[in-house]
């Protein structure tokens, strides 16, 4: 059975076999649909998803509309598809859930997951391959969950993934550093400050970027664009953390920590490489010694035995 292609990231869009799925155009029915997907893992009590969605009803009303609502996703969703164990929903007299049984890709899913795979992990400690799975996650965040709904429940749960959203692109951003992937890791910057421009921790990283990246003039044009956002925004200045790397940037004095791990590196190696030829100069430098002290107690002993000889 040709699964279910669900965007909730951006406009909700709900496909089969790249077509999109009609009968889901009211919002009632979108609303609740989402709800589902987003609670997925848990059946919700059809009571509470009466009054949450015909709050303004009453109690009979509101479940007259749930049911109806019901009957109408479960006849769009599953139109085309199985029917029994494989439906998309799983619709009880007391609850309604998202099937587990049903082949359902979900960008929000994805995203979550990727998120929950690396949160414990600096982004400088990140393998290619945990970078590579949050830069498609990343990816799929092509706006702000559900656009266009302001329900309470959808304004919470829009501000919990756009901020899992800018602590990714942030690990993404060091990452990008620890590996001299400077350009790369200023469009992950960019794209943070176009959500919160006020972001001081990112304005510091793109200040860094752009240093390291060989464009000072951008770099401190980054710090007066940060203690502009700060001012604007929260009518406070830069922290003295901003400041010292302002500083050091004027100055040309800033620590490229990865240059550090490979001229450390370079070194060693250079010392490994040259350890015979020093061990062999220590070798020839000890057997001149030694030829010297066997000298040295030659002309001790005849001297002594010219001592003697003059008694």
């Amino acid at each position: 059975m040709p699964g279910l292609s669900i965007r909730m990231f951006g406009k909700f869009s709900v496909q089969r076999n790249d077509k999109t799925v009609s009968g889901l155009d009211a919002c009632k029915l979108q609303e609740l649909f989402a709800y589902l997907l987003i609670h997925r893992n848990a059946p919700q009590p059809r009571e509470s998803l009466a009054a949450l969605l015909w709050g303004d009803s009453s109690t009979g009303q509101s479940k007259k509309y749930l049911r109806q609502a019901l009957w109408q996703l479960q006849s769009a969703l599953d139109s085309q598809g199985r029917k029994g164990r494989f439906r998309t929903l799983c619709v009880e007299p007391d609850k309604a859930r998202m099937n587990p049984l049903a082949e359902v890709w979900l960008d929000v899913a994805v995203f979550e997951q990727a998120f929950l795979l690396t949160c414990e992990i600096p982004g400088e400690q990140l393998d290619p391959a945990q970078a590579h799975t949050l830069n498609d996650a990343v990816q799929l965040y092509r706006g702000d969950l559900l656009e266009g709904c302001y329900q309470d429940w959808c304004l919470c749960e829009r501000e919990r993934l756009q901020s899992s959203y800018l602590a990714m692109l942030n690990k993404l951003m060091s990452y990008c550093e620890a590996q001299r992937r400077y350009e790369t890791g200023l469009t992950y910057g960019l794209r943070v400050l176009r959500y919160d421009r006020a972001r001081e921790s990112t304005h510091r990283k793109l200040m860094r970027l752009y240093y390291l990246a060989g464009d000072r003039t951008a770099a401190l044009r980054q710090y007066q664009q940060c203690a502009a956002a700060l001012d604007e925004e929260l009518g406070v200045r830069p922290a003295q953390r901003t400041v010292r790397l302002y500083e050091q940037i004027r100055l040309d004095q800033v620590d490229d920590p990865t240059l550090q791990v490979v001229d450390a590196t370079t070194a060693r190696a250079a010392t490994t490489a040259s350890s015979p030829e020093v061990l062999n100069g220590l070798r020839q430098l000890g057997q001149l010694l030694s030829d010297l002290q066997r000298l040295v107690r030659q002309d001790i002993k005849a001297v002594e035995a010219i001592l003697k000889s003059d008694r």
